[in-house]
């Protein structure tokens, strides 16, 4: 927390040299603009004002994309900032990251901070502990397209939000309350933000920016790419390690990255929400303040990657509560009740895949001695299906 200036001690440094202070004080003040900017036409993020089911299924599922309307139509959009939500939810303890804080300390620590790393708010339980109602894929169809109030309520609470209807069916929602954690409320101050991953479960994404502006740089993953510069998988892909910051990252390897064949930019602005295919790895980073709502969800083009996901890498499998013992046998007895014709078109891409990964990558990852899990940082989401990403 910071503290008026006639109360810091004035030390003397002009005798101290040190790489070992420097370097977090310098990736903590180095300026971000030249890292975002210029991004190059052949890397820009694909853009949308709208979107069809149809065309989702025919063209996006695999390939990110940033899409400028559905968000607005959200009663949340213009009426939460962090102003607002200080005045109901103050004394609510949100999670940041590895500590539970009242959201008005998060709140002080966000306004005045000089990390090389600041906080990141990324709570799963927020629906619950804001008594909001977010509205289901089965029933998403019924407020998308149209502007609902505050008033409008499912089961007593407001709706606050939906998943946009060109998605389609969420599968992972015929698990009902054993259906793995999928939303998250992200608050976070300008140059926070997560280094590059993969979403869990291999599970697709979107990211919806309700204020400020974050960057984005994605790159596609299969059997047959490396992984972005400077970052680092473990043979077996269940760990994915980078320099410790993010401002570490585009110091050392962003030029080389913009060159790399796959790599694609974007700013997403307010209003907007982008889409993150399954598999891709991806670094976000706040220009601003920013509050956003992500969810992670299973299209039906994706069931079969979700499936051997499920059944294959089991050790790597998040998120679940402690009473589900087996994920993968619950989604297929599920599917089976509540989704036949879904799985039974899964299952033959589901045994392709279990012939295990093909190509030159998936060849040196099987051979070579990975160093990646020396330190780093390191947030252990699989996602890669072995299939190739367009």
């Amino acid at each position: 927390m910071s503290q008026p200036r006639s109360q810091e001690p004035d030390v003397d440094c002009s005798n101290l040299f040190s790489d070992a202070l420097h370097r977090p004080y310098f990736c903590a003040h180095v300026p971000l603009d030249p890292y975002v900017t210029n991004i190059p036409a052949r890397n820009q993020i694909h853009r949308l004002t709208s979107l069809t089911f149809e065309e989702f299924t025919e063209s996006f599922t695999n390939k990110p994309f940033i899409i400028s309307e559905p968000t607005k139509r959200w009663p949340v959009f213009g009426s939460w900032s962090v102003k607002s939500l200080l005045k109901q939810y103050s004394q609510v303890k949100f999670r940041a990251e590895a500590v539970d804080w009242p959201f008005d300390v998060y709140v002080d620590y966000m306004k005045d901070n000089h990390d090389e790393s600041p906080l990141y708010l990324f709570d799963r339980s927020f629906a619950e502990k804001m008594n909001i109602q977010v509205a289901d894929s089965a029933t998403a169809h019924l407020y998308d397209g149209t502007s609902p109030d505050l008033s409008a309520t499912q089961d007593g609470r407001k709706v606050a939000y939906w998943a946009p209807s060109f998605f389609g069916p969420d599968l992972f929602s015929v698990l009902g309350s054993q259906r793995p954690d999928h939303r998250w409320l992200i608050i976070g101050p300008s140059r926070s933000g997560s280094t590059f991953h993969k979403d869990p479960n291999a599970t697709c994404a979107w990211n919806a920016v309700l204020t400020g502006r974050k960057y984005w740089i994605m790159f596609p993953s299969s059997s047959s790419l490396p992984p972005p510069p400077g970052v680092f998988v473990s043979a077996d892909q269940s760990e994915v390690t980078s320099p410790l910051s993010i401002a570490e990252w585009f110091l050392g390897f962003h030029a080389e990255a913009r060159r790399t064949e796959g790599c694609i930019e974007g700013i997403c602005e307010a209003g907007e929400l982008l889409y993150v295919p399954a598999g891709w790895y991806h670094l976000v980073v706040n220009l601003e303040d920013s509050i956003a709502l992500t969810q992670n969800f299973v299209p039906r083009q994706r069931l079969a990657s979700v499936l051997h996901f499920l059944r294959d890498k089991s050790d790597q499998v998040s998120g679940f509560s402690k009473d589900v013992q087996n994920p993968y046998e619950l989604f297929l007895q599920k599917l089976k009740e509540q989704e036949p014709e879904a799985l039974e078109e899964a299952l033959p891409k589901l045994e392709k895949m279990s012939k295990g990964p093909k190509g030159k990558w998936a060849e040196i990852t099987k051979t070579t001695e990975d160093a990646s899990t020396e330190g780093g940082f390191s947030f252990g989401f699989g996602g890669d299906d072995d299939e190739e990403v367009p």
